[in-house]
């Protein structure tokens, strides 16, 4: 996505950190315990994932490593800019 200015000059873009491939990993390996959440600062979704893990004694585990899976796999088929924009600008925290 390029930034113009009112002359028409495309302008450099500012230094982004992107967090995809980290949260990506993540969410595929440790995803029960929702690590990828708190990565990408939605600290509410992580504790949700990490709570039915814990306090299900393991058995809601499988389902949030579905849902780890899942977000991985979706993170890392983003492109940069699509991750950025959707999970660190626009903050949407499920899938």
């Amino acid at each position: 996505m390029e930034i113009v200015d009112e002359n028409g000059n495309v302008l450099p873009q500012p230094l982004q950190e992107n967090k995809k491939l980290v949260a990506g990993i993540l969410a595929i390996v440790l995803g029960p315990l929702g690590v990828h959440k708190f990565i990408l600062g939605y600290q509410k979704e992580g504790i949700i994932m990490l709570l039915v893990t814990i306090l299900t004694c393991g058995i809601g585990a499988p389902v949030m490593g579905v849902i780890g899976l899942v977000e991985g796999i979706v993170y890392l088929t983003k492109t940069d800019d699509e991750f950025y924009q959707m999970y660190q600008v626009g903050q949407k925290p499920w899938f």
